[in-house]
């Protein structure tokens, strides 16, 4: 009998960390859904991986050709028989009791979203960086975890909707960046109904050091000007925040440099104190609070550049959309 769920995940070259997510899938407390992996044309093939689980789980195994996340879960939408569609990201840890409270809400909405957390085994600068990323003190707040921050948009490595809403938007856009961010939009503008569920968290532990970070928020802020192009009403005062952060770098370090006149750091450094104060508290390890500190500098570098660019690129020079690092895009 066809389960009424069915958990979509696009992979490209991850094979460990699926493994670690599939497991976790098999110790879930209501195990009524199926499971569709889609290998978005991977160097590094899951069907092993995939393999070992086909007696714990009722699971499915597709390989394509390379097209982006957003295609790859298009895909398994189309592979299902389900009435409701569950995405996380290969990089993502659910756990046990996920599914028993999603079907509990389920009556509620049309499409829904969940935060995310760190975990007792990520790495020190795994946990900085999920700090970074769902702190509101560094902007991270919007993507889910603060409801009056902005309308809630639900975030493809943690979110659900229903087979009416993906027969009517048609699912993931071809962004490879904001792709999800932009099916919520068009969510809305269907007159869907999204909600965020808090207790449907999953434990994400996004990049694994600060160089593949950077390429990830820098793409992050390129696309929320891709975004805004498509949806003008979609920009919003926080999204400005990193620009001007950097901006503000620019010219106050040459400031306290050349006229010796150091007040103009201060604003940067109280702001600093508080994220490690904050971070510290949050994680209950200075160490972390140190990481952290490094982690939202690199966050509001990499996010205020990549809006930067993609502003001047579009909003000057009238370019068309576009990303950066496309060689090294899932690295």
């Amino acid at each position: 009998m066809a389960s009424d769920l069915s958990i979509i995940i696009p992979v490209f070259n991850r094979p460990d960390e699926l493994e670690e997510l599939l497991d976790s899938l098999v110790n879930q407390s209501d195990d009524d859904f199926d499971v569709i992996v889609v290998d978005d044309g991977s160097e590094q093939p899951a069907d092993s991986v995939v393999a070992q689980f086909k007696s714990k789980l009722d699971i499915q195994y597709f390989y394509k050709q390379n097209s982006g996340p957003g295609d790859s879960r298009n895909y398994g939408c189309k592979q299902s028989t389900s009435d409701f569609f569950i995405f996380f990201d290969s990089d993502c840890v659910i756990p046990p009791d996920y599914i028993k409270v999603l079907r509990s809400n389920l009556q509620r909405a049309d499409a829904y979203g969940g935060p995310d957390r760190d975990h007792v085994s990520f790495t020190p600068i795994q946990k900085a960086i999920s700090y970074s990323m769902t702190s509101v003190i560094t902007t991270g707040g919007i993507r889910g975890r603060r409801k009056s921050v902005e309308k809630f948009h639900p975030r493809s490595f943690n979110m659900g909707f229903s087979k009416e809403v993906f027969e009517k938007t048609k699912g993931f856009s071809k962004l490879r960046f904001g792709e999800d961010i932009d099916l919520s939009i068009r969510i809305f503008e269907y007159g869907f109904k999204t909600i965020l569920i808090p207790e449907c968290y999953v434990f994400h532990k996004r990049r694994t050091d600060f160089r593949k970070f950077f390429k990830q928020v820098f793409n992050s802020g390129i696309a929320r000007i891709n975004l805004y192009k498509r949806h003008p009403g979609s920009l919003k005062l926080p999204h400005f925040f990193p620009a001007v952060f950097v901006i503000y770098q620019v010219l106050s370090i040459p400031h306290a440099i050349y006229r010796e006149e150091t007040w103009a750091l201060y604003p940067t450094v109280l702001y600093l104190l508080l994220i490690f104060a904050n971070a510290t508290k949050c994680t209950k390890n200075p160490w972390i609070g140190v990481l952290s500190v490094w982690a939202s500098i690199v966050q509001l570098f990499g996010y205020g550049l990549g809006f930067i660019k993609g502003f001047i690129k579009r909003m000057i020079f009238g370019q068309s959309e576009f990303h950066a690092y496309q060689k090294t895009f899932y690295d």
